[in-house]
């Protein structure tokens, strides 16, 4: 195995497929990443199980072959190089791996790489193209709301239900759910699956290219598979069934308050300041009189209110949330107003963006007597 390739591409390449090795892996292989060289191509392969990632770089090609290195000190070595150019080499007789850039020379004991799992492209019954842009908005809109306690698995995962030409994502730690829908020009296969919160994370950080591609996806029964550009990323599902949520947005509400979002994130987190530091992490709100008072008060901290102007529909109500399931919403509305729409103190409240009609927020909100 010997090649040349550019420093940069290859740095990226490794540091993209080491987001898919574990600090902890369940064995010293998965503590790897796998370079196959081929027909003017590197690819670089990492998998700890759960997900994969696969991309590929030009390489001016000498000898193919394949290699596992330890992913952590490929990562360091080759981002440390000093020059712009990288000649790596094997040697198949010692099992090392020869890294030469300008006058620097590395070499770094190779793993059996018949022993490593690989990464798989997976087939399925539902494949479909969408716009990066789009599916970065679907996962932001959503994964945010999923919880983060393992030992309730279906809700740290995104509910995808393809469903005619409707896609919809759900994401709930059951104290607030937020939901999200797009609709493609032709149907496809029904199927409901639930993709972890963390595959969805990772993903978007993977978005980084400010060029528009689409993104092909491909779902089975157990896996699903995103493509673009040079990069393949692959994730388990989770089992279960989802619980089903539609009952759980509010359809009659009684009073309707309409507020300018930027005012409306900016006092939030100026409240917030006081708030977060609470064992209940409380922020009370009160609507009436075209204004909404936001207050919040820790008797080892101090105290915060703000009022901001609100066009108000129905009678005048005092709710109180969990702040952060507020301020999280707030961060990802992009129109110039928002809507709540409220019922009574102790019922679910649902929050909605004037430029996103398929967007759906809804939180709980908490008892303080």
């Amino acid at each position: 195995m010997k090649f040349t390739c550019q420093k940069q591409e290859l740095a990226e390449a490794i540091n993209m497929a080491g987001k898919a090795v574990s600090s902890k892996p369940q064995t010293p292989i998965l503590s790897g990443i796998f370079l196959k060289a081929e027909e003017g191509k590197l690819e670089v392969q990492a998998t700890d199980y759960e997900i994969g990632i696969i991309e590929e770089i030009p390489i001016e090609l000498e000898t193919p072959g394949q290699i596992v290195l330890p992913g952590r000190y490929l990562q360091e070595v080759v981002r440390r190089l000093p020059e712009d150019r990288i000649r790596f080499s094997f040697d198949e007789k010692s099992r090392t791996a020869h890294i030469q850039s300008g006058n620097a020379n590395y070499t770094l004991r190779s793993m059996n790489a018949g022993d490593y799992p690989g990464v798989h492209r997976i087939t399925g019954d539902l494949q479909f193209t969408l716009p990066d842009t789009v599916l970065r908005n679907l996962c932001k809109k959503t994964v945010f709301a999923c919880s983060t306690d393992d030992s309730r698995p279906i809700f740290t995962g995104v509910n995808f239900d393809f469903n005619g030409k409707t896609l919809t994502l759900a994401g709930t730690n059951t104290h607030r759910l937020a939901v999200k829908t797009y609709t493609f020009d032709e149907e496809l296969t029904s199927m409901k699956l639930i993709v972890p919160g963390k595959t969805l994370q990772e993903l978007l950080r993977t978005f980084t290219s400010d060029v528009p591609t689409n993104v092909a996806v491909t779902c089975s029964f157990n896996q699903i598979s995103f493509q673009y550009e040079n990069l393949y990323f692959t994730s388990r599902l989770i089992e279960g069934a989802f619980p089903s949520f539609a009952n759980v947005i509010p359809k009659n509400t009684l009073t309707t308050v309409t507020m300018t979002t930027a005012d409306l994130s900016a006092a939030m987190d100026r409240v917030f300041l006081i708030s977060r530091t609470n064992d209940y992490n409380v922020m009370k709100l009160h609507f009436g009189d075209n204004n909404l008072h936001i207050s919040s008060s820790n008797p080892d901290i101090g105290e915060a209110e703000e009022d901001i102007p609100a066009t108000i529909a129905g009678p005048d109500i005092d709710i109180a949330f969990n702040a952060t399931y507020l301020v999280d919403a707030l961060k990802i509305l992009e129109g110039d107003t928002c809507t709540f729409a409220l019922t009574k103190p102790l019922a679910p409240v649902l929050i909605t963006d004037a430029n996103d009609p398929d967007f759906q927020y809804v939180v709980t909100p908490m008892r303080t007597r």
